[in-house]
């Protein structure tokens, strides 16, 4: 099913495997604007598409990251809305730091502001009031894939993150699978594939992350009780 948080979670992704398999070797770069166009599927079925975009926003070091999914066929009966959610955040070094996250979903809204300084999180999710302490590092469902993939660039990504999803600030583990060299709609990419879930959760996000690209991810998979629920592929990527 399209759900902001089924795709949003699968933007949570990854850690180093302490093995010479899973070692990613550092890159002396960093994030850059990109718009990217995915297909999703189900079944094979193609159920909808989903545009990420990660924006300049203003002053330096400050970015805008948008995620809008849209439904097609049978699921538009279901979805007929887009799915939008957005992360503002800035970059201190290697740190990704989340400002302000918004999401919406029809009826259903979420606003989340970050006060680092007295390291809170507060806003509204469905009109319910959140007002929850921060623990270092702790990220919204979509800066999260910007934390990973500047930590892929520098191969230093650790084993644990801390993400907030609507009222709740939940841990995820991650691990890097190992290597491998894919067709994509933007030719045959060599990639790194990391996995995200829940400790002892049976759904598992996997994720297939292009270093020619600055590691933007190129396919993702998710699955629960090893059976596949829905796959993503890149179709087309701007720069």
């Amino acid at each position: 099913m399209l759900n902001y948080r089924h795709f949003a979670a699968a933007a949570a992704l990854a850690t180093l495997a302490a093995t010479a398999r899973g070692a990613v070797p550092p890159a002396a770069a960093s994030i850059a604007p990109f718009s990217a166009r995915y297909v999703a599927q189900w079944k094979s079925i193609s159920v909808g598409s989903s545009d990420l975009v990660l924006a300049a926003d203003g002053a330096p070091g400050r970015y805008v990251y948008t995620w809008r999914i849209t439904a097609r066929g049978i699921f538009h009966l279901i979805y007929s809305h887009d799915v939008v959610q957005k992360s503002w955040f800035r970059l201190d070094a290697d740190r990704v730091l989340p400002e302000r996250y918004e999401a919406e979903d029809g009826s259903s809204r979420m606003k989340l502001d970050f006060d680092w300084n007295t390291a809170r999180a507060q806003g509204e999710v469905s009109g319910k009031p959140v007002d929850l302490a921060l623990k270092a590092g702790t990220q919204d469902l979509m800066s999260i894939q910007i934390q990973v993939m500047q930590d892929l660039m520098r191969g230093e990504l650790p084993p644990r993150f801390w993400i907030l999803d609507k009222d709740q600030i939940k841990d995820f583990d991650y691990a890097i699978e190992g290597r491998s060299r894919i067709r994509t709609a933007l030719g045959e990419l060599d990639t790194v594939i990391v996995t995200s879930r829940r400790p002892d959760g049976d759904r598992v996000l996997r994720m297939w992350f292009a270093p020619s690209l600055g590691y933007i991810p190129v396919l993702a998979e998710r699955t629960r009780g090893g059976r596949l629920e829905f796959t993503m592929r890149i179709q087309r990527l701007t720069r």
